[in-house]
C-alpha cells in the first residue's frame, strides 16, 4: 500500500509542506511545517493519524515557522540538522525580512544527519545532507517509493538560492552533482516550492545542472 502523501503550500512564500501517513498504523510525520498549523492538525485528525515526528529540511522561516507550535500541540519531536541550529535561532530577524510576525522559537530534539534512517509504515526515509542553500540543508529520500523531498536544494528548472546567510554556490552544486543526481532517474522530486519534477528531467534540462 505504501505511505499516503499529502503535499500542500503553506504560508506567504508557499512552502510545500508534506504529511506522510501510515494508514494501517495510524502514524504520520510532517516535513517542513512552515505555517498554517491548524490546517496540518485538521488533516491529521481527518486521517486519524498520530504525529510522530517533525522533519525540517532547513531552518528558513518559511519551512520551520510552524514547528514550535506543532510540537507544543502534538508532542512530536523536531528533527533538524545541527549545522542549521544557529540559523534556527534567527527567526525574529527572518520574520522582519519577509514582513511577518515572528513565530515561537523552536528547540530541536533530534539530529537530522546523514545515515539516519527514519522508519514509518515499513518504509524508510534516508537523510541526505545537501549543504549549499543553508549549511545544514538536507533532503529526505523515500527509497521504497523513489521520492525525494528536496527542501530548497532542487526545484523544477532551478536550484536553491545561495545569497542568504550560510549559502554557498560551490557547496550546493557539489551536493547536487554528488548526492542528488546519484539517485535513480525515475525518482520523483517534491521540492520546497513549486511543482514536482524528476531526477531525469532535471539532469537533462535544468540549466544549473547542464551548464547551459
Amino acid at each position: 500500500m505504501g505511505l499516503r502523501q499529502i503535499t500542500f503550500a503553506v504560508g506567504p512564500l508557499a512552502c510545500n509542506c508534506t504529511l506522510l501517513g501510515d494508514d494501517a498504523g495510524r502514524r504520520a510525520v510532517v516535513i517542513d511545517p512552515g505555517a498554517e498549523v491548524d490546517g496540518i492538525l485538521q488533516l491529521l485528525a481527518e486521517h486519524h493519524w498520530r504525529l510522530e515526528a517533525i522533519y525540517i529540511t532547513h531552518a528558513h522561516i518559511d519551512h520551520i515557522g510552524g514547528a514550535a507550535e506543532l510540537k507544543r500541540r502534538t508532542g512530536a519531536p523536531v528533527w533538524l540538522n545541527p549545522r542549521d541550529h544557529q540559523l534556527a535561532g534567527t527567526l525574529d530577524m527572518q520574520a522582519q525580512w519577509i514582513g511577518v510576525p515572528p513565530p515561537p522559537q523552536v528547540t530541536p530534539d533530534a539530529a537530522l544527519i546523514a545515515g539516519a534512517r527514519l522508519e514509518l509504515g515499513g518504509e524508510t526515509l534516508q537523510v541526505l545532507e545537501t549543504p549549499g542553500h543553508t549549511e545544514g540543508s538536507v533532503c529526505l529520500y523515500l527509497s521504497g517509493e523513489h521520492k525525494l523531498f528536496a527542501g530548497d536544494t532542487l526545484f523544477a528548472g532551478s536550484i536553491g538560492r545561495t545569497d542568504l546567510p550560510g549559502g554557498s554556490t560551490p557547496a550546493i552544486l557539489r551536493s547536487l552533482h554528488e548526492v542528488v543526481l546519484a539517485l535513480p532517474d525515475e525518482t520523483r522530486v517534491i521540492p520546497g516550492h513549486g511543482p514536482e519534477t524528476t531526477i531525469a528531467r532535471e539532469r537533462a534540462t535544468n540549466p544549473f545542472l547542464t551548464g547551459m
